[in-house]
């Protein structure tokens, strides 16, 4: 992280992650289902794809190590909520199981690099302290 420029939230890799799984579910995932869907699961998982990236954004804007953990935290909750819509959009057959999959493996990269990236915060906030 210390080697890498970061210029605004758009370079960190954690943003970059949870907007492949925002233009995933958007792209792929919401024109497949079913129209009486629109104002359930469809709402649901749209707001919460999209709170992945719009939380790591908050958090970036605070300047504030803690507070942008936190947001970052909030993030990796959505991102784990997509996961359990997409669950239930699959239990429900209305998306296949390979979109599911792609999703799950979208969702755990995510929070893969958020938890590098959220353990970098709290080490940077503990160094300032």
């Amino acid at each position: 992280m210390e080697n890498e420029i970061i210029r605004s939230f758009e370079d960190l890799k954690c943003w970059q992650a949870c907007r492949t799984l925002r233009i995933f579910v958007a792209d792929e995932v919401i024109p497949i289902l079913p129209k009486e869907e629109q104002f359930r699961l469809k709402d649901q998982l749209l707001r919460a794809a999209r709170s992945t990236t719009a939380n790591i954004a908050e958090g970036y804007g605070r300047f504030n190590y803690l507070d942008n953990a936190k947001f970052c935290k909030n993030a990796r909750g959505s991102s784990w909520e997509v996961l359990d819509h997409l669950i239930t959009g699959n239990d429900e057959n209305l998306i296949s199981r390979e979109l599911l999959d792609r999703g799950r493996s979208l969702v755990q990269q995510a929070n893969r690099i958020l938890n590098g990236y959220i353990t970098y915060l709290s080490t940077a906030a503990k160094k300032k302290a």
